[in-house]
């Protein structure tokens, strides 16, 4: 199809592009007729995470005429998610074209955002996208569609009240809020945490940190730094560190070779996310694990970022097996029988899915079923970190190990990186986050409509507006004829 004559954005400004949307949203009837039943004192959804996941979820909910939401995020307003904290990288690695959390609509991707103000000559001239940029996006998102986070508040637990969850939060307003469905839109490291290898246990705080953590580069100034690890975050620090002043930064890879290739960008596809789920276990269980065993490689933006420095080195086959600290700084000991003297690491070692990690469940955790619950890979694909893993639902909620023991855990989502094991790449990155969220949208009214079903049939029965008043026609008699009892007319 060639579309004729379209309404030009490029160069219009913000202003222009919001009074598009606010037009295809009226066209679309935004928002859904509200058909959610009340109950006095309880939010019907709550969601953790007003980052990218959590504000498209809410686009989708509100789309779908579920009005009663809360949003919750810990951090300050517009500093949401990653973007201005410990993701370091210069740009995303995602290609700039993608529609991210649009939704489906238009002007409300990144491109349509990019274009109202600088032009189509400059987004032609746009390689990837600077992530301060992607962050300055996401804030206008969520201002345009008038998205109602609370920021400030942090979940501390989660526990059953009768058909409801009761959670306890702190921060802005502390108090504990009754709701009927609760979402984990909490990003890469919403199932678990960092990654913190056991080779760091005995190693003094000031001589340490993870690529997630809050680190004083410029602290790092004349210093050795050794970064564990060659992915995309290890790979960022790196360079932050360098460009800070580091007198050498040395990454100490396991591997015997550099990750070169995206294996889950070759099959990227809607069939792949709309088909990933009903796959049979060892099908989803051999695609993760072979994207692990491979390994995504860092972008090369950011490894070039890296290796520009003389004072950068790449060291592979260097498996760490401790570090103890060496007078001022940590002494790296590798499975070789070879070690190095840092004065201080970073771990570039990623996250860990772990139900246990996530306190806001407290014991319950420890009832989560998990991959490695349900399902034994053959010996070549086994993988720990993958057998962490939540086994959800279709709909994205938790299951239970034994039945009857935390039955409430079906009324918990999990929307971030934990799902996708289960469900595919839907719930935490730019490419399928639309899809995701649609599809939890749907899957969240269809419970909420089924578990008040009764009321919903009363009121059907109840309803009484009619269409037409009784003068719209006038009855009459029909003439007829007598007929015999053999049918013929008398």
């Amino acid at each position: 199809m060639t579309l004729k004559n379209p309404v030009l954005i490029d160069g219009q400004g913000l202003p222009a592009l919001e009074t598009r949307i606010a037009e295809d949203l009226q066209h679309l009837c935004y928002p859904g007729k509200d058909w959610v039943l009340q109950r006095a004192g309880v939010t019907d959804i709550v969601i953790i995470g007003g980052g990218m996941c959590g504000m498209v979820a809410w686009l989708a909910l509100k789309t779908g005429g579920m009005h009663n939401v809360r949003v919750l995020d810990r951090e300050a307003k517009g500093r949401e998610g990653p973007w201005l904290s410990y993701a370091r990288m210069e740009t995303l690695r995602s290609p700039k074209e993608l529609t991210g959390p649009a939704f489906g609509h238009g002007a409300l991707t990144f491109q349509a955002w990019f274009r109202a103000q600088f032009g189509r000559q400059d987004w032609d001239a746009l390689d990837k996208i600077p992530r301060p940029m992607w962050m300055d996006y996401l804030r206008w998102y969520r201002e345009t569609l008038s998205i109602p986070i609370e920021n400030g508040i942090s979940v501390d637990h989660v526990e059953p009240e009768g058909d409801l969850l009761r959670l306890t939060v702190s921060g802005a307003g502390s108090d504990t809020i009754l709701t009927r469905k609760l979402i984990f839109a909490t990003g890469r490291d919403g199932t678990g945490g960092p990654n913190i290898p056991d080779f760091v246990g005995d190693l003094p705080d000031h001589l340490w940190a993870h690529s997630a953590d809050e680190i004083d580069f410029p602290a790092l100034k004349g210093k050795r730094v050794a970064v564990i690890g060659v992915g995309a975050s290890a790979v960022d620090n790196a360079a932050e560190a360098l460009e800070h002043g580091a007198a050498e930064v040395r990454h100490l890879v396991r591997r015997k070779q550099m990750p070169t290739i995206n294996k889950m960008m070759g099959i990227g596809s809607f069939g792949f996310t709309a088909g990933f789920a009903d796959l049979p276990d060892e099908w989803r269980w051999r695609f993760m694990q072979y994207s692990f065993a491979t390994q995504t490689p860092s972008p090369r933006g950011s490894t070039l970022r890296v290796s520009r420095h003389p004072n950068a080195y790449f060291h592979f086959g260097k498996a760490t097996t401790r570090i103890v600290q060496q007078g001022d700084g940590a002494q790296i000991h590798f499975s070789d029988g070879t070690s190095y003297l840092a004065d201080f690491v970073i771990l570039g070692t990623g996250f860990v899915i772990d139900p246990m990690a996530r306190t806001e469940f407290g014991k319950t955790a420890g009832d989560i079923l998990l991959w490695r619950d349900v399902y034994t890979p053959p010996q070549e694909e086994e993988s720990a970190d993958l057998g962490r893993f939540p086994y959800l639902n279709e709909d994205f909620t938790f299951r239970e190990k034994a039945p009857g023991t935390a039955p409430w855990l079906k009324n918990v989502y999990c929307f971030n990186y934990g799902a996708s094991a289960s469900l595919g790449k839907v719930s935490g990155d730019i490419p399928g986050i639309s899809d995701g969220a649609g599809w939890l949208a749907r899957a969240l009214a269809s419970t909420l409509y089924r578990e008040d079903i009764e009321t919903h049939w009363q009121g059907m029965k109840d309803y009484d507006k009619p269409e037409l008043l009784g003068n719209e026609w006038t009855a009459t008699e029909l003439e007829t004829s007598a007929t015999s009892q053999e049918g013929q007319v008398a």
